[in-house]
């Protein structure tokens, strides 16, 4: 199989992935939840704009921003989601089933992106933010959240000390993050970078949210069945070290926020 082929089957993975927790993902999703909002404050004041929500999933914040522009288009590549989305949301969204690194949209048609928590799973890259940069038009803005390297960090390290597998999915580190969006055709002119620890009853109720959000997805890890019962129990143990005295368990998630522009060409 091609490295090509392999990335086209690991993306439909992820959207199976996501499929599978439409259902459950507007309950599970507290992290999207607050990174959503922190975006708000960057949205444009004009109206009469057309906005791309890019990975719309279950259309929470798409619907947000059908309230307060002209046309809204919500992409995710997951017709489990979209069809939830269509089903519940805004009738004057239009919904499209696509990938992010193949946008069916017109170069220079969209005044802005927003993207929530979505571009972690877009591999590679840059593929997926040079399709965002056509379709935007010159002066556009990408206004986006992403997980960054140190997301996970307990979990990471509780499975390091059980065995060498990847149990957590490997995210880019600011400064790679900084590398893909500053060149010739962009530029990022803000953008912040912070630590959000949620809290959990125990390992299995973080498992069970990571699973709701589709995040459960790892290209490089080995082995591709259930963990077993004792290395589940050791990685537990490790976790412990992390336990808070009021008995919660802690998983921090490093949150970066984005501001980009498409330098007029």
């Amino acid at each position: 199989m091609s490295y090509k082929e392999q990335q086209t089957l690991d993306r439909e993975k992820i959207a199976k992935s996501f499929g599978l927790a439409s259902q459950s993902y507007d309950v599970s999703a507290r992290l999207q939840r607050f990174s959503g909002k922190h975006l708000m404050p960057w949205l444009p004041k004009q109206n009469d704009l057309t906005v791309l929500d890019l990975g719309a999933g279950t259309g929470f914040f798409t619907d947000l921003l059908a309230s307060s522009y002209t046309q809204v288009i919500g992409l995710d590549f997951s017709k489990d989601m979209l069809s939830f989305a269509q089903a519940t949301r805004d009738k004057s969204i239009h919904w499209i089933e696509a990938d992010a690194h193949k946008i069916p949209l017109q170069d220079n048609s969209i005044d802005f992106i927003y993207s929530n928590l979505v571009i972690q799973w877009c591999e590679p890259l840059d593929v997926a933010i040079n399709e965002m940069l056509r379709v935007l038009k010159p002066g556009g803005l990408i206004i986006f959240t992403t997980l960054m390297d140190g997301t996970l960090h307990e979990l990471k390290s509780s499975w390091k000390q059980v065995d060498d597998d990847q149990h957590v999915i490997d995210f880019k580190t600011e400064e790679e993050l900084a590398q893909l969006f500053n060149h010739d055709g962009a530029r990022v002119i803000e953008h912040k970078c912070q630590d959000i620890v949620l809290e959990y009853q125990n390992v299995i109720h973080l498992a069970r949210e990571l699973k709701g959000l589709g995040a459960n997805h790892l290209p490089q890890k080995r082995n591709r069945g259930l963990s077993g019962k004792d290395k589940w129990f050791a990685m537990i143990k490790h976790y412990q070290d992390f336990l808070e005295p009021s008995g919660i368990y802690p998983a921090t998630y490093r949150l970066y926020s984005g501001l980009v522009v498409k330098v007029n060409s």
